[in-house]
């Protein structure tokens, strides 16, 4: 059994908040518009790491209302190696060389030209039975 997929991003327009840390109220505000969001299949946020800060991207649709402090940008897509992990518990050592032997496996390498992204894909209800969330981390890659 394989414990990372393959996943292609287009490229698309994404709503993206102020660099912050958790704490200083930017993601904070960041998390309360788009929790307000309607809920889909899929989660269409991503946190990354922005060398000062976390920054959190949400896919915009056209029509979407959009607060001034956020701005929407453009977002080049591609392929990602996603694997899931416990959030906030996740050995990142143990799970980058799972991924890496993945890679070498299968004529990929990663891309660092582009952010490796995160995002917590459970719901609400499942949460508050499990006691904790999933998260899925997306490692940009390329063809070797």
């Amino acid at each position: 059994m394989q414990s990372v997929r393959i996943y292609e991003m287009p490229d698309c327009k994404m709503v993206a908040s102020e660099t912050g840390m958790f704490g200083d109220g930017k993601l904070e505000s960041f998390d309360k518009w788009f929790s307000q969001q309607k809920r889909c299949l899929f989660p269409k946020d991503f946190l990354f790491w922005n060398d000062s800060g976390f920054r959190w991207l949400y896919m915009y649709e056209e029509g979407m209302d959009v607060p001034k402090e956020f701005e929407v940008i453009d977002f080049k897509g591609g392929l990602y190696a996603v694997a899931t992990d416990i959030d906030q518990q996740t050995d990142m050592e143990a799970l980058n060389k799972e991924v890496d032997v993945f890679l070498e496996k299968n004529g990929f390498e990663r891309d660092m030209s582009r952010k490796e992204l995160g995002n917590v894909i459970t719901s609400p209800t499942a949460h508050k039975i499990m006691g904790y969330s999933q998260m899925d981390y997306y490692s940009p890659i390329k063809a070797k």
